[in-house]
């Protein structure tokens, strides 16, 4: 704990924002600009939630899998600086390697159609309608059809076709198919109208533009600084007690876990009992192991792809997916131009995984867990870099025992929780006002674009609140 964080910190903020994930920077950004005095507290060493970064020997490893859509570069531009978002770039191969197909594509909606319909025979209506109805998709749409039912109306029988369209997006929010058909629908339909994209210069620098910007708008940013209650009185909120001190707000919003949240930082006794009981029916989503690979500085790498979904599943299986002896997995290669200035090679392997399978490991059950993870991993990519463990100077893997510690997510939730979460985060403030939660929470919250609007759409509702306050004094 460093121990001037409390050093020049005011005794009244107009808003504490807690967790500095995208949803919360962005926040913290809008309202600090509008004006407000905010004050944002993360308890980890560096901002960024998930999409941060760490440092060995003389590589950085962007945190889990980074790709977003297009619509990342808008909101950057409107929301922070034309210089982040001038960072952010398209990924031109994104490449699928399977027992039912293997291609590679650059993931949008006109070479989707090419391929369904030169490799997969799909007729073109199908194809079409099936675009046409997942753009159309949005929050307030009928909710009872499945992704599976979605898949069968225009591909019925068609499990690798189920495949193809479905695989890349669980990897991106947790999804399965048997989840509410929306909730693939939108985050699809984001990624087909420019592809994928990413930030060239690394997550530190990206979230260090992003500091930069903070600040200048006059946000107080402090680090190490753990909030262990949001205060309430009368059910309206007062403040926090972060590490053992008391700060007052007028408003606080949480970018920490919902049910964290609800249950650990305010206390379910602030609650109606109506609201409780839809909490309890708020499910987590899965979590995530990954592999970090450096390259040996010298050492060369021939291009196999930006991002490479590969799998010896004989067809898709969320259970599969997601199981502790997975052969699914996505491969994320960095390449020196992804950083310019930089002649290094990185590669992140990224697994969907379950809490449970990690969490009741003895110490030298949870080591020999990691190292077989770490095996399985360089002996998948083999098949695509040969001699691999030659070229490498350094191999470590998280798993989601590893996000929990990081991010005090429950269970190390790496996609927060299912859609039922969004209902919940939104109503805390007819509960308890002054309360607000920004996070991820199904729908809209999949990745970095929906972690990013979910922050602009919470700012304006705090400044709502804010201005109401002001005008009734």
């Amino acid at each position: 704990m460093s121990q001037d964080w409390s050093k020049d910190l005011k005794a009244e903020y107009d808003v504490i924002i807690i967790g500095s994930g995208l949803g919360g920077l962005t926040c913290a950004n809008m309202l600090a600009s509008g004006g407000h005095s905010v004050l944002l507290l993360e308890q980890h060493s560096n901002l960024g939630g998930l999409a941060t970064w760490f440092k060995r020997k003389s590589h950085i490893f962007d945190i889990a899998l980074h790709g977003f859509p297009f619509g990342m570069v808008k909101t950057c531009r409107k929301y922070w600086t034309p210089e982040i978002a001038d960072m952010i770039v398209q990924l031109k191969g994104i490449r699928f390697d399977n027992p039912q197909f293997s291609f590679t594509t650059t993931y949008d909606r006109e070479d989707f159609t090419r391929i369904l319909e030169q490799r997969f025979k799909i007729p073109r209506e199908n194809i079409e309608g099936f675009f046409n109805t997942a753009r159309n998709m949005n929050f307030y749409d009928d909710q009872s059809m499945t992704t599976r039912e979605f898949f069968e109306k225009f591909f019925p029988g068609r499990d690798d076709v189920h495949r193809m369209l479905m695989e890349s997006i669980t990897y991106a929010n947790g999804s399965t198919l048997d989840d509410p058909a929306l909730t693939y629908g939108i985050v699809f339909s984001n990624f087909m109208s420019r592809g994928v994209h990413t930030v060239r210069g690394g997550t530190d620098q990206f979230i260090g533009k992003m500091r930069e910007e903070l600040l200048r708008n006059g946000v107080d940013i402090r680090t190490k600084c753990l909030v262990e209650k949001i205060i309430t009185r009368n059910r309206e909120v007062g403040g926090v007690i972060a590490n053992g001190r008391t700060i007052k707000s007028k408003a606080v919003v949480s970018n920490g876990n919902l049910l964290s949240t609800i249950y650990k930082l305010v206390g379910d006794e602030n609650f109606s009992q109506s609201f409780i009981e839809e909490a309890k029916k708020v499910r987590l989503n899965n979590s995530s192991c990954q592999v970090y690979i450096g390259i040996k500085k010298g050492e060369k790498i021939d291009y196999i792809g930006d991002l490479l979904f590969t799998s010896e599943a004989e067809e898709f299986d969320s259970q599969e997916l997601r199981s502790k002896n997975t052969t699914s997995r996505t491969f994320s290669i960095y390449y020196p131009q992804t950083r310019p200035g930089s002649d290094m090679y990185s590669i992140v392997a990224s697994s969907n995984a379950n809490y449970d399978d990690w969490a009741n490991l003895s110490e030298e059950e949870y080591r020999s867990s990691k190292e077989e993870l770490i095996r399985r991993t360089l002996d998948a990519l083999q098949k695509y870099i040969a001699k691999i463990r030659d070229k490498i100077d350094h191999v470590e893997a998280a798993t989601p025992k590893t996000f929990q510690r990081y991010t005090l997510h429950l269970n190390g939730a790496s996609f927060g929780t299912k859609f039922e979460g969004l209902k919940v985060s939104m109503g805390l403030p007819k509960e308890v006002p002054g309360l607000f939660h920004t996070g991820s929470v199904g729908i809209i919250m999949s990745g970095w674009l929906g972690a990013a609007n979910y922050g602009v759409i919470v700012a304006n509702d705090v400044d709502k609140f804010l201005s109401a306050g002001a005008d009734n004094v």
